[in-house]
């Protein structure tokens, strides 16, 4: 068909506009010198306008229009009536915004970012707050712009989890935070704690970065099609086909933090570098939606690599590099890499307190969206929200509301898929262990890649042909359901810290 063929044309040329801002923003938070910031916000804010002109041009609209029909959809291939159904529906939200409108919203948030970076370091939250009062100001008319039906802040999420609402957050956050709760200060006052004085001490850097590079080989990730480096807070960029590269961030005081950042994004990046190479240019070239994503890096960061038989294959390597723990007996090691311990930094947050980090964020922000916060009134509100879930109150901003960068690029609505991606993870992790005949003793053996083929086959080839929870419902035979994350930490926690 003609029509699908220009249509396809069409699309591949906005992808290669992505192509090239994500470049730019990979270089922005990595390599870029300090005085470059405002000079590449603005080649950012162009190439954004001219793929959100051509995403919402009169031509776009005319493809649609032709493909978007039940009588065309049924001749079509799945993969092409998905190229459809995505681009009509990104379509059809954009149409939305004005293209000068979204242009100043890039402009900002690429200003925003160095600022925001600036303002952590200082920990003064005056510096970024002008920034993110704009900000919300554009998200706040996005909602709007975009419709919906019952909470603005549902507008938004619609962008990182498809067909999930706010009143769906809350109905899964509540059994949560009644679980985790009580479990958490059952661990801290009756559990026996791991010992884990023998973490403290220096690392070198470039020892850590080979642990991280003997990670990531190990799970399959593909260096001729990726890279990795250092940024103050580590993401996966696809560039291109072909190009998905990750970053970490090194503490030549704590041996871990690297160690699990790189094993979460290379989790992220086997999502894209498994994309199948026909999606490649077709905007199905990516996860089905946040929360899946997020459920690829958090199975191969805690399903995996907290786990018991990932230690008895990878603890050598890790003895190689850091003669002092071959000291140290491999079930300490284990029980002190899941130390739970209520922290300040979401980041560094254990299995059992992280979904907290992301309940009180999506309680202020779902609050900003209805206008019943205003940004001034943040950090004292992030303070009593960590001081209710977590019992800790942050010494500084740095610690506190400035900790993350997700608020600087205008990404609200993107936290709860952290959670979901937990909650997922668990869920398909066991679909996995049904199906991949002795799982957790390949693992052991270091045979990570029979996990990665399953993950390919059943999840990365497809992108987002399906729709999250038709994906996962093909994958686990269930919708999504809580209970498996619940189960899994409760026994894993009850037997590290030696429960009865």
């Amino acid at each position: 068909m003609e029509e699908l063929k220009r249509f396809k044309e069409y699309v591949r040329e906005m992808g290669k506009l992505g192509s090239a801002a994500a470049l730019l923003n990979w270089d922005q938070q990595t390599y870029i010198p300090k005085r470059g910031h405002e000079g590449r916000a603005e080649v950012l804010g162009k190439l954004a306008r001219l793929a959100f002109e051509m995403l919402v041009s009169p031509q776009m609209a005319e493809f649609i229009d032709k493909l978007d029909r039940p009588e065309v959809k049924a001749g079509l291939s799945e993969q092409d009536r998905a190229m459809v159904r995505v681009l009509a529906k990104e379509h059809r939200r954009r149409k939305a915004i004005p293209p000068e409108l979204y242009e100043q919203f890039v402009i900002t948030t690429s200003k925003a970012h160095s600022v925001w970076q600036e303002a952590r370091e200082k920990a003064d939250f005056a510096l970024f707050k002008p920034y993110l009062e704009k900000i919300v100001d554009f998200v706040r008319q996005f909602a709007e712009l975009y419709g919906y039906k019952e909470n603005p802040y549902d507008a938004l999420l619609e962008d990182y989890e498809p067909g999930l609402t706010a009143r769906d957050l809350k109905a899964i956050i509540e059994p949560l935070q009644r679980e985790l709760v009580p479990f958490l200060k059952r661990l801290l006052e009756e559990g026996e704690r791991p010992r884990r004085a023998f973490l403290r001490g220096t690392f070198p850097i470039k020892k850590q970065e080979e642990l991280t590079l003997r990670a990531l080989r190990a799970m399959g990730y593909d260096f001729e099609a990726g890279r990795q480096d250092t940024t103050a807070h580590p993401f996966t960029i696809t560039i291109g086909p072909g190009d998905v590269r990750v970053t970490t961030r090194f503490d030549p005081k704590d041996l871990l933090s690297a160690l699990f950042g790189s094993i979460h994004e290379g989790g992220h990046a086997l999502y894209d570098q498994g994309i199948a190479p026909e999606l490649r240019w077709t905007g199905l070239d990516d996860g089905a939606s946040m929360g899946l994503h997020e459920s690829q890096s958090r199975t191969w960061e805690n399903l995996v690599g907290r786990s018991r038989p990932f230690w008895e294959f990878f603890y050598p390597s890790l003895q190689e590099l850091f003669p002092r723990f071959r000291r140290v007996p491999l079930e300490d090691f284990y029980r002190a890499v899941n130390y739970v311990e209520p922290s300040f930094i979401r980041v560094e947050a254990d299995e059992v307190t992280y979904n907290l980090h992301i309940m009180l964020r999506f309680e202020l922000e779902e609050g900003l969206l209805n206008r019943r916060i205003e940004v001034e009134e943040l950090p004292p509100l992030w303070n009593d929200a960590m001081k209710r879930y977590l019992g800790l109150v942050p010494p500084d901003d740095a610690k506190g509301v400035l900790q993350d960068v997700h608020w600087s690029a205008g990404y609200f609505g993107y936290f709860p898929s952290y959670m979901l991606g937990n909650l997922y993870a668990a869920q398909l992790f066991n679909a996995a262990k049904r199906e991949i005949p002795d799982l957790e003793k390949k693992i052991a053996k270091g045979e990570l890649l029979p996990l990665r083929e399953w993950q390919r086959e059943k999840i990365h080839r497809l992108g987002k042909i399906s729709e999250p929870k038709e994906l996962l419902e093909r994958v686990t035979a269930e919708g999504p359901n809580p209970q498996h994350f619940l189960r899994y930490n409760k026994e894993k926690f009850s037997e590290v810290y030696r429960l009865h």
